[in-house]
């Protein structure tokens, strides 16, 4: 009886011992940073640090931007008001008088008038 439970025993250790070797080869597969999960987690790592490096980028360029339209609407603003300046200092000019018909008549007949003509040397020039 102890005979086969000191068997039973030796075979216990056996398994236990090729089970532990299984999992440390497995754990070893699992930590090289070529194929496992050390390589997904590199590279992982790396896009975090690319993309933290793209949104520093776009921060400081949406900065710029801002500043750069706050500049150019205090300049819209300052422009309004000349604008509204120019035009309340218009009203205070006399009317002038509207053409006659007659001034008009004239103005139209000393327009000048131009005529296009085809040249001589391309007779048959095919429409495209």
């Amino acid at each position: 009886m102890f005979l086969i439970a000191d068997i039973l025993l030796i075979c216990g250790a056996f398994g236990a011992a090729a089970y532990c070797y299984v999992l440390a080869l497995r754990i070893k597969k699992f930590q090289t940073l070529e194929g496992g999960m050390g390589g997904a987690i590199a590279v992982l790592s790396a896009q975090v640090d690319d993309l933290t490096q793209a949104l520093d980028r776009a921060q400081t360029s949406a900065k710029r931007q801002a500043s750069e339209l706050e500049s150019l609407t205090k300049r819209s603003e300052a422009a309004t008001t000349k604008l509204e300046l120019l035009l309340a200092s218009l009203h205070d000019l006399p009317e002038t008088p509207a053409p006659s018909e007659e001034a008009e008549h004239d103005n139209m007949e000393r327009r000048l008038r131009f005529v296009r003509r085809r040249s001589a040397s391309r007779p048959h020039e095919a429409a495209e």
